[in-house]
């Protein structure tokens, strides 16, 4: 499918209208399960608009800001961060973290003081008061859910991008290790050897992968966050080498599990699961910008092209993304409890689909 970039700016500009209005909407199912699990017991309304799902949308919306140079929406950006800081942030954990990777870029560009005194305090944060499993991995602890001594794929994204990069901007070296190790460590327990995937958990209470699902939107944290990382970070040697091959590991196993269509399913190796468009999107953007940085071959960009047609046709007008798969915690014990996640319009689903499109143009 052959298309013009003057076919694809509109659709770019409808999705960020699109989110800019999402950003506000409550999340009325995670609002009442706040209500009971609400692990830090502060005011459940200021998790409204700084969780994980927030928190992605913000970054597609930056990267957007820079690429098209829209001074619009980086004043968006500001005045959405300095309204929740006055408001006054929630608990901190994996989940929360995910608006911080915005954060952090919007200070290296304007040393804003209030901006770098709030990443500062959250990435002292995550190295002294984060919830470690054995082996030093970041517990997967979010705003609802202790899960003690497990490692999940979201950490890399969610959590640790933020960390590499204050680690440039504070040019702190203990940040820069704590980053890395974090990636191997997680590489380490959840890749599933016999296919290059990552699984979604690793509990070392029993030590197993739970359901050993393949998850989708789980694997495309890790292609998104692989070249993201290299990009951030001064990442040499060895350890450069080991991510570049654990990613075209991944990849190579997205190639074949690929759907004739163009899309991936919500468990990746079974096609008995729904097609699932926030993972192909993240899945293509982490492909098309690994192969522009020279880190995997030439012959992949094919791969995340082909999810362009099927993804352009799941945009309305108005920029509702379809065929988003709802937040989702970890399968303990059937892979079926993917299948069942209910789709529902979310803010990630407009992100990673800007991120997709964009990475398109430079395609």
């Amino acid at each position: 499918m052959k298309v013009e970039r003057k076919e694809i700016m509109p659709v770019l500009e409808v999705l960020a209208s699109s989110f800019q209005k999402f950003l506000y909407e409550d999340d009325e199912k995670f609002l009442e399960n706040m209500k009971t699990k609400n692990l830090a017991g502060d005011d459940i309304s200021r998790y409204q608009h700084w969780e994980w799902t927030q928190g992605v949308g913000l970054y597609g919306l930056y990267q957007l800001a820079k690429e098209l140079d829209r001074n619009d929406y980086t004043d968006f950006l500001k005045s959405f961060y300095d309204k929740e800081i006055s408001l006054g942030l929630p608990a901190k954990n994996v989940n929360t973290c995910a608006p911080l990777l915005t954060l952090g870029f919007l200070l290296k560009e304007s040393g804003n003081e209030t901006y770098k005194k709030t990443c500062h305090e959250w990435a002292q944060a995550i190295m002294k008061d984060f919830a470690r499993t054995q082996e030093g991995g970041i517990q997967h602890r979010t705003s609802d859910s202790e899960n003690k001594e497990e490692l999940w794929d979201d950490t890399l994204f969610m959590t640790v991008m933020f960390l590499a990069l204050m680690g440039e901007i504070e040019d702190n070296d203990e940040y820069r290790q704590e980053s890395r190790y974090q990636f191997l460590l997680h590489i380490k327990y959840l890749v599933d050897h016999k296919t290059g995937l990552l699984y979604h958990g690793w509990t070392f209470d029993g030590c197993h992968n739970f359901a050993k699902a393949l998850w989708g939107r789980g694997n495309c944290w890790f292609t998104i966050a692989v070249p993201e990382y290299l990009e951030i970070a001064k990442v040499d040697g060895a350890d450069r080498r080991f991510l570049i091959e654990a990613l075209l590991a991944q990849v190579k196993a997205l190639q074949k599990f690929q759907d004739e269509g163009g899309m991936w399913h919500t468990l990746v190796d079974d096609e008995t699961s729904y097609l699932e468009a926030s993972a192909t999107c993240g899945f293509a953007y982490g492909i098309l910008k690994a192969v522009r940085l020279g880190f995997i071959d030439e012959q992949y960009k094919e791969v995340g092209l082909k999810a362009l047609e099927p993804i352009l046709k799941l945009i309305d007008l108005d920029g509702t993304v379809n065929q988003v798969s709802y937040g989702t915690p970890m399968g303990r014990k059937t892979k079926d409890f993917y299948k069942q996640i209910e789709i529902r319009p979310m803010p990630y689903g407009q992100a990673l689909a800007m991120l997709f499109l964009l990475e398109v143009l430079k395609a």
